[in-house]
């Protein structure tokens, strides 16, 4: 084990398996592999040997990382393209290193990978890569977004890569929400991005999108990025202050006033962003950061920009490697802006054309009722779309009505045959209670995919043995006030129907015993 991760050398030895007649890019026989001109002998030996040493205690981890693997070039790239292709101009790129969020024609951006150089190395190669690095402190692959560096940045040196050691998030067996409430599934998970640095999924986009800007900001590049915007329901604020505050970036969030939630608020504060409070909602938000991006050095951080969206795919290839690179059937994802769905897509459909897998899952997106310009398009037969103002509604990450990444859902769902479900305010609050009484503290846009996931159920679209994977987005810390509300009945026109409210009792042992006889013969206990 030691030797895989104490060299460069360990994660390109494997031969690709490539046409005689078809030059590899990277090709690097298993007794001649790859090493850098800066590496000592002294290092070389030291690879080899049984037992790895401590690093120096006057060096860290990244400076480690320079010493024994200093960034080389592997002739991976990967650049943006017109998202759908140009028709008229097939051949329209940008590079990464551009600061361009649109293409030409004013369309959203994706970004491409060199799909020949990565097929240059079969499946096996690249699980057992991936395989190798997770849960490490070497940098940058512990991370669970950087472990899969080739498929996220691979021309990023890891010197300018700013993480938190996001992703590696917990895979839940659901067994008792299943067994119990869902008519006896085996087989369901939630997907914890929430437990993440900042309490969201949120950040596994931004680390990869605050490392492309500190690049940016060095040399030889020195683009005069002053800052890095976002508007935000709450949780992309988050991400990007803590991101931009671990490396020495200003932060700029736009909020929409009195429409998230203090846990939201208070991250970006104590991360130092510069916090603007604006009397509207996040579409207002999103359409002022526009502006304000395109007249000032302000990188822009939104889903617009489709970096993050390399991040956020590596959950997609984190679930498959949690299932020891099996594929479940189906995976839900609560859907706002709809980034994230396309995202899940990427991850899983890179994965089956570079033979990690051999197919990928079918995609469920859930929006809340009152936030649901998705679900009318789906219901339409994506026929009619329409955006729509968003009503409030406690999944409030989610509470956009003119989703940016419309038309990359809207591809993800019809390439993997999927569906667009919808939940109302007791429904997506009532499935984050049950779920919370079979030991989760589900988010309410959790609450939303569980929603989804019970009507499907219903429907019996979800078969009872179908391995289901709920993507939970946020941590349920965040949304505390949401749980006060529903516990102490107070929410109007909702019947609460799994509150627990706490019971007041007298100190003294009569009242106590009282009170708990009367607890189980209602068979509480």
């Amino acid at each position: 084990m030691a030797s895989s991760l104490s060299s460069l050398s360990s994660l390109v030895t494997l031969n690709p398996k490539t046409p005689s007649n078809q030059p590899s890019l990277l090709r690097f026989p298993r007794s001649n592999p790859l090493r850098c001109s800066t590496q000592s002998s002294t290092e070389l030996a030291d690879a080899a040997s049984p037992c790895k040493q401590r690093r120096p205690a006057e060096e860290n981890i990244r400076e480690e990382a320079q010493r024994l693997h200093p960034h080389c070039d592997s002739k991976l790239r990967a650049w943006y393209e017109p998202f759908p292709a140009n028709p008229e101009d097939p051949n329209e790129k940008f590079s990464l290193d551009e600061i361009v969020y649109r293409s030409a024609s004013g369309g959203l951006l994706d970004v491409k990978h060199d799909m020949a150089a990565l097929a240059q190395y079969p499946g096996s190669y690249w699980r057992d890569l991936f395989d190798k690095r997770v849960g490490r402190t070497v940098w940058p692959y512990g991370s669970g977004v950087w472990s899969k560096k080739e498929f996220v940045l691979p021309e990023i040196s890891p010197d300018d890569i700013v993480s938190l050691f996001e992703g590696n998030s917990n895979l839940f067996w659901a067994e008792r929400l299943g067994m119990e409430h869902l008519g006896g599934m085996p087989d369901l998970w939630v997907k914890h991005c929430g437990i993440s640095h900042t309490g969201s999924f949120k950040d596994l986009g931004m680390t990869v999108l605050v490392s492309q800007v500190n690049r940016l900001r060095k040399p030889p590049f020195n683009r005069p990025i002053v800052g890095v915007g976002c508007a935000s329901t709450g949780d992309t604020s988050a991400a990007l202050s803590a991101y931009c505050a671990a490396a020495g970036i200003p932060a700029i969030v736009f909020l929409p006033a009195d429409r998230i939630s203090i846990a939201q608020l208070i991250q970006p504060v104590s991360n130092g962003a510069t916090v603007l409070s604006l009397d509207t909602d996040f579409d207002g938000c999103m359409r002022l950061i526009r502006e304000v991006t395109a007249e000032l050095p302000i990188y822009l951080a939104n889903s617009l920009n489709s970096l993050r969206l390399e991040g956020q795919k590596t959950a997609a290839i984190e679930i498959l490697q949690q299932f020891d690179w099996e594929v479940p059937d189906w995976v839900i994802v609560p859907g706002g802006n709809l980034g994230n769905i396309y995202a899940f897509y990427k991850g899983f459909e890179m994965c089956r054309t570079l033979g990690l897998v051999d197919r990928v899952p079918r995609l469920v997106c859930a929006q809340a009722a009152n936030a649901n310009p998705l679900f009318r398009y789906y219901k339409s037969g994506w026929t009619d779309y329409n955006a729509i103002t968003a009503q409030t509604t406690y999944a409030n990450a989610i509470q956009i009505g003119d989703p940016v990444s419309i038309d990359r859902a809207v591809f993800a769902l019809r390439e993997t045959n999927g569906i667009v479900e919808e939940a109302t305010e007791e429904e997506l609050m009532d499935a984050m209670s049950l779920a919370d009484r079979t030991g989760m503290f589900a988010c309410p846009h959790t609450g939303v995919a569980l929603a989804a996931l019970f009507k499907l159920r219903d429907s019996k679209v979800i078969g009872v043995n179908d391995r289901t994977v709920v993507v939970s987005t946020a941590h349920g810390l965040k949304f505390a006030q949401s749980k006060v509300e529903y516990h102490s009945g107070t929410i109007e026109d909702m019947a609460c129907r799994y509150k627990n409210p706490p019971v007041s009792v007298k100190a003294n042992f009569g009242a106590v015993m009282d009170v708990l006889s009367k607890s189980l013969n209602n068979g509480k206990f």
